[in-house]
């Protein structure tokens, strides 16, 4: 009997001990400038972190001795305003080049199709 009372008082005091340690939840309202500056900085943050997680971008930086990981934390280190910059930057710079050989390509292949087609004889002069 006294073995049930004390650990009915252990289990008592354990709960009493709980329940004074929990806090109440509190909430904010948050203005929209606010969202979506948290929502441009998680955009340009997830469209750095892809650039950098190509496999032809992480040879780059190894090869400049940057390790890749690295490069993933200082991006996560910059300001909201540098970050923007960054993301407007990495959309501005061509993909693959500056075009000339595919325009020069698709120039070629129109040029066949009516050679080929009889509409022109541009290849027969030379």
């Amino acid at each position: 009997m006294q073995f049930r009372q004390t650990v009915l008082a252990i289990t008592a005091a354990c709960f009493l001990a709980l329940g004074l340690q929990t806090t109440t939840a509190s909430a904010g309202v948050i203005g929209t400038q606010a969202y979506l500056s948290a929502e441009a900085r998680a955009g340009h943050l997830a469209d750095i972190n892809a650039a950098i997680s190509r496999a032809d971008v992480q040879a780059q930086l190894v090869s400049l001795g940057v390790d890749p990981a690295n490069a993933v934390t200082r991006a996560a280190a910059l300001s909201d305003a540098e970050l923007a910059q960054v993301a407007q930057e990495m959309n501005n710079l061509p993909a693959g080049g500056d075009g000339l050989l595919a325009v020069v390509g698709i120039v070629f292949v129109v040029l066949m199709i009516l050679e080929l087609t009889g509409v022109i004889d541009i290849f027969k002069k030379f």
